[in-house]
């Protein structure tokens, strides 16, 4: 497969995706701008966080992490105003610098209108945040969960920027069942808009990058059994792009359907979950006498986690996860990677946290060769390592 069409399936697969993970402490209370009653008040809440990333023998998610980057860094602060009973407003500006994606430039992460008309039926216009899985909708927020980085099988950091939301409208619910537990649906449609970039070494420019559609929903039913929820989610998009090479341009076109099945268990204090996921990402159409054209591929994913919640000051967590990039190839160290992670949060008071994470990685099909001087994956080191560090005051 020539580079543009890795590049382009990369952007697809690792970003076009899109419940939340254990609080481990309760939710910090946001700052009431005015009063209740008056057409001006707001709700504000806001974080500001800064991480560390080492790893041994390979790159990842910056250029020199093998001697350590605090390029890890992140600011948000969001308001919400309810119009009336059932109108809400919603926005959330945000700033990163993360690896080599971000330098502190501020963007509308989210922002929305959202009409609750019954508890079965209510709808959400703007830029929303995708309901893949049980928790891409809690990406950009560090204190609604235990892990630094989750699995990122399911849901890749680097491309967080586009698995996030989505900019269209979408649809929700919530319906009881009596003795047979509830129903939550969400069902979305929109596009998502993709940074027009050219990877370093690449002999091709992209003239442009777009997602013309894409659509997709949730169902997650809260079992009879307290404290289990059980679903799938499934996305359609496709990825349209123009490559240049020398004089002659090709139009690159890239279909694919994700889903994941999801399960989560809480009982008190201990969270479990497991997700398993395919990404199938179709052939492209283009012109061979620039690119040929490349066969379906279909990727696998899937973890399994466990947190706890041992004091008000302290939640541990543990998770395994694996990545497949085409299930016809799972030999070699760049057709797999295998990630054993463990993390400590530290609640030090209501309005800040600490975190410690370490990373036993198995395979590179996660890494990024031009983090790594263009060092094909299949040379890459096969074990290593990975320990973050990160601390984040919200309100």
């Amino acid at each position: 497969m020539r580079s543009a069409d890795r590049t382009a399936r990369a952007v697809l697969s690792s970003g076009a995706l899109a419940g939340a993970l254990l609080l481990t402490t309760a939710p910090a209370r946001a700052v009431d701008v005015g009063s209740g009653s008056d057409l001006t008040s707001v709700e504000v809440h806001g974080f500001v966080s800064q991480g560390f990333i080492a790893t041994k023998s390979n790159n990842y998610l910056d250029t020199d992490t093998t001697h350590g980057s605090f390029q890890f860094s992140e600011v948000g602060i969001n308001f919400t105003k309810s119009i009336t009973d059932k109108l809400r407003l919603g926005v959330q500006l945000f700033a990163q610098d993360f690896g080599t994606t971000g330098s502190y430039d501020i963007k509308a992460d989210w922002f929305y209108v959202d009409y609750h008309w019954r508890d079965w039926l209510g709808f959400r216009a703007g830029r929303v945040k995708i309901p893949f899985g049980l928790y891409n909708e809690v990406q950009d927020i560090d204190s609604a969960r235990v892990a630094v980085l989750l699995p990122q099988s399911v849901y890749p950091e680097q491309n967080r920027n586009y698995l996030l939301a989505q900019t269209g409208a979408e649809i929700y619910g919530y319906g009881k069942l009596g003795d047979a537990g509830a129903l939550e649906y969400r069902l979305y449609g929109g596009t998502i808009f993709l940074d027009l970039t050219t990877p370093p070494g690449s002999p091709y420019q992209f003239q442009s990058l777009n997602v013309p559609y894409l659509a997709g929903g949730r169902l997650l039913w809260e079992t009879p059994l307290e404290g289990l929820r059980v679903g799938g989610s499934a996305q359609t998009l496709r990825i349209d792009a123009t490559v240049l090479d020398g004089s002659m341009s090709a139009g690159l076109q890239l279909p694919a359907v994700l889903w994941v099945g999801s399960a989560e268990y809480v009982h008190g204090d201990l969270l479990l979950a497991a997700e398993y996921s395919r990404w199938i990402i179709g052939e492209n159409t283009t012109n061979p006498a620039v690119l040929p054209s490349a066969p379906a591929v279909t990727s696998e994913r899937a973890y399994v986690m466990a947190t706890y919640r041992a004091a008000r000051w302290l939640a541990p967590g543990l998770y395994y996860a694996l990545q497949f990039p085409n299930v016809d190839q799972r030999s070699g160290r760049e057709n797999q990677q295998h990630d054993v992670a463990t993390t400590l949060r530290f609640d030090i008071n209501d309005n800040w946290l600490f975190k410690l994470e370490g990373h036993y990685m198995f395979g590179t099909a996660g890494l990024d060769p031009t983090l790594n001087n263009n060092t094909p994956l299949n040379a890459l080191q096969q074990s290593w390592g990975v320990l973050l560090v990160k601390t984040t005051a919200y309100f």
